[in-house]
């Protein structure tokens, strides 16, 4: 069983969203043949809470408005460390980037197919990484005192 043409119209509509709010490591699963209460996961990350709930509120906004779809639950609105979004036939994760380094979803799906996804979302990959060692170089100077 392979994710339907509904899942895969879904998880590209949300996937230009989240890179259009700047979205870091986006990525999707076709989990249809190993789970059978969803077809695909997408997931994506942001290095602060406040952008995660942005990236959360551009999908949702975005799949409603071009291809009719809501939600059936959003969960983790409360913290926005990891915000969940079910729409059944596909589920979207967007985590601060803390979180998806400690609970590496990755690694628990990389059996799973990788989706194709546009253009913008793949050139996020490795972005959180960039992000990381920027800010750590913005810490390490500011601690010399080079940053005021």
């Amino acid at each position: 069983m392979t994710a339907t043409d509904r899942s895969v119209e879904l998880i590209t509509t949300a996937a230009q969203a989240a890179a259009d709010k700047l979205a870091h490591d986006i990525i999707a699963y076709d989990v249809s043949d190993v789970l059978s209460i969803t077809d695909a996961f997408l997931l994506a990350s942001a290095p602060n809470d406040r952008q995660v709930k942005s990236i959360v509120d551009e999908i949702e906004e975005r799949l409603n408005k071009e291809l009719g779809a809501k939600p059936v639950r959003r969960e983790g609105d409360r913290d926005a460390r990891w915000i969940l979004l079910d729409y059944v036939d596909i589920v979207v994760h967007v985590q601060h980037s803390e979180e998806r380094v400690f609970y590496a979803l990755e690694r628990l799906w990389k059996d799973c197919p990788e989706l194709d996804l546009p253009a913008d979302a793949k050139a996020t990959r490795g972005k959180a990484a960039e992000h990381a060692e920027l800010q750590d170089a913005e810490d390490a100077a500011e601690l010399r005192g080079e940053l005021r």
